[in-house]
Formats: C-alpha cells, sequence, structure tokens
C-alpha cells in the first residue's frame, strides 16, 4: 500500500510541474506551418498554425524536444526555460535517395512532386506541362482552352483527358467550341499544392473523359506566408499576384488570392488580352477528427485573336509569319465556382470524403477558318456561344478491413443545363447572318463505383468497377415546332491492376481496364442512342526503378483500343464518325539529382495510332503525335540561386489519313532564373531563349483568301511564341 501511495506522490508531483509551452517555429525570418514538435519525456506532440505558433502540452524543465518538418533539418533541444519559446530550422536540400518506392499503383504522383519540388509552376500553361507527355497548343490569343495532345491523342481541348481542381470537374460537356473543352485559366498557379495525374482508363474513381488519362489539380489549405509579385515584360505584358493570409489558427487556415494579368501578344494584330482572377480558401479541422475545405473563386477573361493564317499568305508575303488573315476574331468568358469538402472520420480505419460543387459558367468565341470559302462577300466568321449551370457532388467511403484488404465505394451526379447553345454565321462580332445551330443542353451523369485493394507481401492487386448512367436532352429552337430530344444510355467499366514491389528500389506493374469514349449530346440525338458510349480497352506494362540513390526511372508499353471515335464539330455543326482505333506506344521518364543543387529530368514518349477501318496508308490519325521529348536541367536553392532550362520537342506528325501532308514539329527552349534574399525574389524568365521561328498548332484546312477564285487546302498554323522576356519581383511576409 506504501507503494502505490508513493507512486500516486509522485504521478501529482510530475502533473503538478508539467506546464504548457508556447512557442513559434520560423526559418529565414518566416514562419512554418505542419512543423511537427515532439516531448520524447512526455510524449506529448503538437503542429505549428499558419503563423508559426504552436502550444504543447506537458511539458517539464530538461524535457527533449525534436522539431521536424519534411524538407527541413530535424533540430533536437532541451528545454530550459518555459518562457515563449522561439526556434529556427533550415532548410534542407532536396535529395532524391529520400524518395522510396512504395506499394502503390498511383506512383506517378511522386514524379509529379519531385517535379513541382525542382521546377516551381510560373504560368497557368506550366499546370498541364507537368504531365510527363502532354503537350498544349494555343491557337486562339491566350484567352481559349490550350489543345491538348497525350498517348496518341489530339484531345483538341479535352476530349479525351479528365481534368479535375479539388475534385470539382473542369472539362465542359456538349460545350458550343468542342466536347470536353477544358479552361484550366481559372486556376491561379500559385495555389496549386500537389497534382494527381495517370494516364489510361485504370482506376474506378475516374470516369467520363478518362481516355487517355486523368490530372487532379489540388489547390493549397493554407499559405504559409502572404506575398505580392509583379511581373512585366515584352508585348505589353503585365501580371501581378497577390496572396493574402487572412486566418491563421492551429486547425483552421483561409487566405485569398487575385491574379491579373494584360498583354498584347506577339502577334502583328494587338492581341488586347486580359484576365482577372479572385480565389478564397477556408479550411478547418474540426475536434471530431474531421475536415472541411471550402473555395469560391471568379474568372473572367478577354481578347482578340490572329487564329489561324494558311502558309500560302505567308509564303508569298501578304502577312508576316505573325500575321492574320481576320484580325477580328476573340473572344470572352468567365467562370465563377463554389467548391465543397468534407471528409469525414468515422473510425481509425474508415472515412468519407464528399465534394459538391456549382459553377455558373459563360463563353462567347469568334473565328474564321475558311475566310471566304462559304461566304465570298462577308466571309465565314463564326461566333459560338453558351450560358452554363453545372452542379454536382461525389461521396466516396473508403475502409481498410484489415491488414490485407481496403474497400472503396462511392457515388456522385453532375448536371449540365446549357442554354443558348450557339453556333451562327457574323460579321464583324456583331452581325447575326444566319443561325446554323441553335439549342439548349440538359446532360446528367449518374454514377457509381467500388473498387477492392488486396495487399500479400509484395503484392498489391486492385480491382474495380464502374457503373455510368446518362440522360441526354438537346431542345432544338431552330426547329419551327416544339422538339426535346432526349436518349439514355449506361455503361460497365471494370479495371484491374497488379504491382510487385521487390523493395525501396524496383517495382513492376501491370494495369488493365475498360472506359467508354465521351460523346456530345448532339452527336447522341443524331446518332439516335446508337454507339453513343463506344468502349475503350486498355494496358499498360512497367516498372519504377531505382538504379541508383539518386536516379529514378520509370518506363511503360501500353496499348488502347477504342471501338469508335464520334466527334461533334462545334465549327460546322456536323458529327464525323471515325471507326475503330488502336494506339500503342512507349514512355519513358527519367530524373536524376547531380548533386544537391543540380537536377536533370528527361521524359520521352512514342506512339504509333491507326485507324482499323482504312487500308494501310490511309490509316493515319491526323494530328497525333508520334515522338515527344521533354528535357531540363534546374537548379535549387544554390546560395539564393535557383532556375531552369528546359527543351521541348514535338516531332513531325500526319495531317492527313495518307501521310501525304505532314504538321511540322518544333524544338523549344525556355530559361528561368530567380535569385533570393530574404523576403525578396528578383527573377527573369524566358520562352524560346533561341528565338525559334515554329508553329504552335496546325490543321490542314480548305480555306479561300479573298482574292482567289479557287479554294486551297493546306496546312494553317498559329504561331508560336519568339523570343519573350519577363522580369518578376516578389515581396512575401
Amino acid at each position: 500500500m506504501k507503494y502505490l501511495f508513493a507512486l500516486v506522490l509522485f504521478v501529482l508531483s510530475i502533473t503538478s510541474n508539467a506546464q504548457s509551452l508556447n512557442g513559434v517555429v520560423n526559418s529565414n525570418g518566416k514562419p512554418l506551418s505542419e512543423v511537427l514538435i515532439r516531448d520524447f519525456t512526455s510524449k506529448s506532440h503538437a503542429h505549428t498554425d499558419a503563423k508559426g505558433k504552436f502550444v504543447l502540452e506537458n511539458v517539464q524543465l530538461n524535457d527533449s524536444l525534436e522539431i521536424s518538418k519534411q524538407g527541413f533539418i530535424t533540430q533536437k533541444i532541451k528545454i530550459t526555460s518555459l518562457d515563449f519559446l522561439s526556434i529556427s530550422i533550415n532548410e534542407k536540400p532536396f535529395l532524391l535517395e529520400e524518395v522510396t518506392i512504395s506499394n502503390n499503383l498511383r506512383y506517378l504522383n511522386t514524379i509529379s512532386k519531385i517535379d513541382l519540388e525542382i521546377q516551381p509552376i510560373s504560368n497557368s500553361q506550366d499546370l498541364l506541362r507537368k504531365v510527363p507527355g502532354l503537350f498544349i497548343g494555343q491557337h486562339a490569343g491566350g484567352g481559349k482552352a490550350e489543345q491538348i495532345f497525350l498517348r496518341g491523342f489530339d484531345c483538341d481541348h479535352g476530349t479525351d483527358i479528365n481534368i479535375s481542381v479539388d475534385g470539382m470537374p473542369v472539362n465542359m460537356v456538349s460545350h458550343a467550341h468542342g466536347q470536353g473543352y477544358a479552361d484550366l485559366h481559372f486556376v491561379i498557379p500559385e495555389t496549386v499544392d500537389r497534382i494527381d495525374f495517370d494516364k489510361g482508363s485504370y482506376f474506378a474513381d475516374k470516369g467520363d473523359f478518362t481516355t487517355a488519362g486523368y490530372v487532379g489539380f489540388n489547390t493549397k489549405n493554407a499559405l504559409e506566408h502572404s506575398s505580392l509579385s509583379f511581373e512585366g515584360g515584352q508585348f505589353d505584358t503585365f501580371r501581378t499576384v497577390a496572396l493574402f493570409n487572412l486566418l491563421n489558427k492551429e486547425n483552421q487556415s483561409a487566405y485569398f488570392a487575385g491574379e491579373y494579368m494584360m498583354t498584347d501578344g506577339y502577334f502583328d494584330a494587338p492581341q488586347n488580352f486580359n484576365r482577372i482572377n479572385l480565389f478564397g480558401k477556408y479550411s478547418a479541422k474540426l475536434n471530431n477528427g474531421d475536415r472541411i475545405a471550402l473555395f469560391v473563386s471568379h474568372f473572367k477573361s478577354q481578347w482578340d485573336a490572329s487564329g489561324q493564317i494558311p502558309d500560302r499568305a505567308v509564303n508569298d508575303g501578304t502577312i508576316s509569319h505573325y500575321g492574320a488573315i481576320d484580325s477580328n476574331e476573340g473572344g470572352n468568358t468567365g467562370r465563377t465556382n463554389f467548391n465543397l469538402q468534407y471528409d469525414a472520420k468515422i473510425d481509425e480505419n474508415s472515412q468519407i470524403k464528399n465534394t459538391a460543387y456549382l459553377s455558373k459558367y459563360d463563353f462567347e468565341l469568334y473565328s474564321n477558318f475558311t475566310f471566304f470559302l462559304n461566304d465570298p462577300v462577308n466571309g465565314d466568321q463564326i461566333k459560338q456561344k453558351e450560358n452554363r449551370t453545372i452542379v454536382g457532388f461525389q461521396s466516396e467511403y473508403d475502409e481498410k478491413l484489415n491488414e490485407n484488404w481496403r474497400f472503396k465505394l462511392g457515388a456522385g451526379l453532375r448536371n449540365d443545363n446549357n442554354k443558348d447553345v450557339e453556333l451562327s454565321h457574323t460579321l464583324n462580332r456583331k452581325s447575326v447572318l444566319e443561325y446554323l445551330s441553335l439549342g439548349n443542353v440538359n446532360q446528367t451523369n449518374l454514377f457509381s463505383f467500388t473498387s477492392f485493394d488486396f495487399t500479400s507481401g509484395k503484392w498489391l492487386i486492385n480491382a474495380g468497377l464502374r457503373l455510368d448512367y446518362f440522360k441526354f436532352g438537346y431542345e432544338d429552337q431552330l426547329a419551327s415546332t416544339y422538339t426535346n430530344q432526349t436518349q439514355t444510355k449506361a455503361i460497365l467499366s471494370p479495371k484491374l491492376n497488379f504491382s510487385y514491389t521487390q523493395n525501396t528500389e524496383l517495382q513492376y506493374f501491370l494495369k488493365l481496364g475498360k472506359g467508354f469514349h465521351s460523346n456530345d449530346t448532339r452527336v447522341v440525338v443524331a446518332q439516335k442512342g446508337q454507339e453513343i458510349l463506344p468502349e475503350t480497352y486498355g494496358a499498360d506494362l512497367g516498372l519504377n526503378w531505382k538504379p541508383f540513390p539518386r536516379m529514378i526511372v520509370n518506363s511503360a508499353i501500353w496499348y488502347l483500343y477504342l471501338a469508335q471515335e464520334f466527334v461533334y464539330v462545334g465549327d460546322e455543326a456536323v458529327v464525323e464518325p471515325s471507326g475503330k482505333t488502336e494506339r500503342k506506344g512507349f514512355d519513358f521518364g527519367f530524373r536524376y539529382q547531380l548533386t544537391n543543387w543540380l537536377f536533370w529530368n528527361t521524359d520521352y514518349t512514342y506512339t504509333h495510332a491507326r485507324s482499323l477501318d482504312e487500308p494501310k496508308g490511309n490509316d493515319y490519325l491526323p494530328l497525333a503525335p508520334v515522338h515527344t521529348l521533354m528535357n531540363g536541367f534546374s537548379v535549387k536553392d544554390l546560395k539564393g540561386f535557383s532556375g531552369s532550362l528546359r527543351t521541348r520537342f514535338l516531332g513531325d506528325r500526319p495531317a492527313n489519313e495518307d501521310n501525304s501532308v505532314v504538321a511540322k514539329g518544333y524544338c523549344i527552349t525556355d530559361f528561368s532564373v530567380n535569385y533570393q534574399i530574404k523576403k525578396v525574389s528578383v527573377g527573369v524568365n524566358i520562352d524560346n531563349i533561341f528565338n525559334t521561328k515554329w508553329k504552335e498548332t496546325q490543321f490542314l484546312t480548305e480555306s479561300r483568301l479573298a482574292n482567289e477564285t479557287d479554294p486551297v487546302e493546306e496546312i494553317h498554323f498559329t504561331a508560336g511564341t519568339p523570343f519573350n522576356a519577363r522580369l518578376i519581383l516578389k515581396y512575401s511576409w
């Protein structure tokens, strides 16, 4: 009994002496969030909030503390005073040897983390370029969504690639310009925290548009510091970005981001481009372990464009390489988003992730691809316009059943209500000469999915099943009587994936999946519901390998079959079927850290893309990339300097079915350098440092100029940027 009494006294004495310790953690004078402070004596721990502050409970004099954060040198100290404690920790060099290969089917996300760490995003176009093998092309003055190329697909503006931000879809179904139109310009690059991507249709939680692959962007929940930057350069280019911390508590954070950009562009006719972005986000961790995040954003953009110009007009000196046939092209667009994420923790092994969103979107685009082919008097300018509302949600239940099994079950809905989807023949962006197509689209996608992960030793097997149900509705406003055409369709998409992780340096994987090619509502009603969700079948076989501590290699051979590729051509209001197709190829990625501050990365792809319904020699898929290469060297934190020299190469590719016309490739090198001194950084970005004259996008088009009597079919192109230098000043606090 006396021993028990002594033990109680001892515990009471410890409890009476234990106190709370307040402090702050910073690096180079900047507060650091999410720093872990651990007390080895009492086993208590705490994390710093967005202002770097923490409160550590049950602390006594002479306790040993460990202060750690990824990317920083871990520090150990002994408590000599219970007064307010200020701790400073230093960044450590990013080391590839600390990156290990884990038993994870989405290991490519590790590659994106490395690239973001080594090469921070400098503009909105760089967001998509972080996906190895993905190429983009801008051909409408900077305001239009980029054309996307991936795995032998000319994805147009997003037809065959699923893009999302914080779980909210970016792709627009049945868009006035084209199916899957994905305008990512509403995202402020500085707010992006992570990029989730994979190629192919191998995961049950990814559905519509996931043919060539998917890209999911995740925005930051909190800012480490506020900042204000100014960027100015050639062609009357100006950009400013402001990031402000609004709320900085241990379990809550809020910030605001704003961006304004304007430029006249490098074309002979000024582009008069301007864009404004506003973004606010609130995040909180609740007492029961649940997490909530809400963002609100608003985006508005307008521009003029020089469009696509014919080779012959440049070759005969009628216009320059940067000239225009119709300088009245251009447009305006806007998007307002509300996005809510709520993750509910059920217990230690299960949770439910929920996302709900609402978007209001408007779009108006003026183009002229054929000049005077159809209307020799007024010209062939067209207007594409729409006004849409998107609502949707997705819920996913995730439970770890035991050491070997993991189970997921999800469901969701997306509805697009698209009013006055218009294609019209116009004059000078003022007068409508003729309505070619005008109607209302209402499209709903209901879906559910489930998957099981089975882990045994070095093996991971993932099996999934997805069900998509679509209801397509189209009201033709040009019909003499009311007509509301509807069709419904459902499709099952099974998935089966394997990985064998031999050790932390080597992993093999095999991915198998069925998906579907996404189709426009106007295709569906034109086809009367027949073959409207054609199946896709794909397979990837590859490896992730660390042959040396500071080198990572990832490679895969792959195959993709499509039963049909119906395309609704928004520029002409017609449906174009292309029949069965197959694509197969090889991907290779390489990351190597030569020193603590010098990195080398390379991504190469080869693709063989053919139509299966056409005879050999006439079976090429127009504009499908064959060879792509991205190669770069980056410097990170060398005595305050960071920068990169990056080259991208897109090889020659067929422009028509018999490869008699070739879209010429290009090789462009960009350069950036930045110097950081305390709270101020100064940088220079240079696009096309060697001032190469190149064609960013190309199309084989039949057109007629004002002085021509007969039409001519040849390459039409949009010029790529020449040497373009910009100075960037940034202040952080």
